[in-house]
């Protein structure tokens, strides 16, 4: 049987491409090797975040009294903690399975073996496979950096690795202070553990409103995580990490009973060898803004293209991709200016947009003056009433000479359940104006939107 279109991998741009092209009409075959999901549902997002879900509660608890309800004796038990993230997990596969009608879902690792522009032959389980298209969407992995003492050292674990464990260690060094690294910080501390983050940059969370990162940095300074900035790791013997300061050669060390390792992804391009006239970007597959790459019927989407690995980015590429292929009218882009991301720290930070920093610094090209208005999160009653001795932050870039919302950034919870809305503004080109014709219901913690529009700051 020649298929209309075969899909290499499962994730959230595979499953979703998938979905709509057979709901389109066409004939599917999608490879994945390991369980659908990819590694957002099975590695990633959904199992970091319901053990994260986990810890704040237990926070929650021995926190209660501030809120007027005590607790004696508050205790987690970790494996129940795992179990019940494998628990969700697996109850999502299922989900995904459940959509995939009309797709022939084929559980083995699926190789090219030849391409034309009307037919892209593969290989799996011994079994060759056509199609007149192909979407690649293999994802990515974690990047290990060539750091002496780190492979094959039994205290060092990749985020798998951590997610996988079925006990706590009873200290951890993270190298690395991005998003995965500071989510693990997140989780580790509220549970007890003892948390060093070593991280390159100068701050945490280097590509975040820097505003935004020292606060978050003071509060976790505060709850016992040690974090080093400026650090240059140079190589790891046993449970000891050897760093430097950047710009100096003075060493020194930290230890933990496992060292994270937590740098970063890059884009898997294994099984695509026969394909060697396609056009790389960095080590992404490079596209076109319908996710078309230098070949007739060869489409790419999610963390393999290299440009915004998460989850909902991916999940949009393959729609537009699938649109291309049946030509559905009209064409559809992605607005890659209006692409929230969300940091599960607690508290949370939730950004769409560009940040101020994008308007400053001698190295800034974007020729247009703003003006940045911005509230504590405790404008919110909401806020102040589940956040007891927080004080969050809500940040609006607009346009002096448009009065357009460029961008928004959010720290406090619940960051993540709002960012929505905001996104929705900056991909319409909402003005000020106009938003502040939005009724937000009351008493949200969203109404901090609206109330930041009359900010003079």
């Amino acid at each position: 049987m020649k298929y209309n279109l075969a899909i290499l991998g499962g994730g959230p741009a595979g499953y979703t491409a998938a979905e709509r092209a057979a709901a389109g009409g066409w004939s599917v075959v999608l490879f994945e090797k390991d369980s659908l999901g990819g590694v957002c549902l099975n590695k990633g997002c959904i199992p970091t975040k319901t053990l994260l879900y986990s810890a704040k509660r237990y926070a929650q608890a021995k926190d209660g009294a501030k809120y007027g309800v005590s607790a004696e004796n508050v205790s987690f038990e970790y494996a129940k903690i795992v179990q019940r993230k494998q628990k969700v997990v697996r109850k999502l596969v299922a989900g995904i399975k459940s959509r995939m009608h009309g797709v022939d879902v084929v559980q083995a690792e699926a190789e090219v073996v030849s391409r034309t522009d009307d037919t892209v032959v593969l290989r799996a389980a011994d079994n060759n496979y056509e199609a007149d298209n192909l979407l690649i969407c293999t994802g990515s992995e974690d990047f290990v950096p060539p750091i002496p003492g780190v492979q094959n050292n039994r205290h060092v674990w990749s985020s798998a690795d951590a997610l996988e464990a079925k006990e706590l260690p009873a200290s951890v060094v993270i190298v690395g202070g991005g998003v995965i690294g500071m989510e693990f910080a997140t989780l580790y501390n509220e549970l007890g553990v003892e948390v060093i983050i070593v991280e390159y940059q100068p701050e945490i969370l280097p590509n975040i409103d820097s505003e935004i990162t020292a606060m978050l940095h003071s509060i976790y300074e505060k709850r016992g995580v040690h974090i080093l900035t400026s650090a240059k790791v140079e190589a790891v013997e046993g449970d000891k990490v050897l760093y430097s300061q950047v710009g100096t050669t003075a060493g020194a060390f930290v230890r933990g009973e496992k060292i994270l390792i937590s740098v970063g992804r890059r884009p898997v391009i294994k099984g695509l060898e026969a394909l060697s006239d396609m056009e790389f970007e960095g080590r992404g597959i490079k596209v076109n803004e319908f996710m078309q790459t230098n070949l007739k019927n060869i489409y790419a989407a999610g963390d393999v293209t290299g440009k915004i690995m998460l989850a909902h980015v991916a999940s949009r590429q393959a729609e537009v991709a699938v649109g291309r292929m049946l030509k559905q009218i009209p064409l559809q882009r992605i607005a890659y200016n209006a692409v929230p991301a969300v940091v599960y720290t607690n508290p949370e930070i939730a950004v769409v947009g560009l940040s101020e920093a994008d308007f400053k610094g001698k190295d800034c090209v974007l020729p247009m003056e703003v003006e940045v208005k911005k509230l504590p999160m405790t404008y919110s009653g909401r806020f102040v009433a589940e956040n007891e001795g927080e004080t969050g932050l809500c940040k609006l870039v607009v346009d002096k000479k448009s009065n357009t919302i460029l961008g928004v950034q959010l720290f406090g919870n619940p960051a993540s359940e709002i960012i929505g809305a905001a996104s929705v503004a900056v991909r319409f080109g909402y003005t000020v104006s106009e938003w502040k014709q939005v009724i937000m219901p009351h008493p949200t913690v969203s109404e901090i939107l609206k109330e930041a529009l009359y900010s003079e700051n």
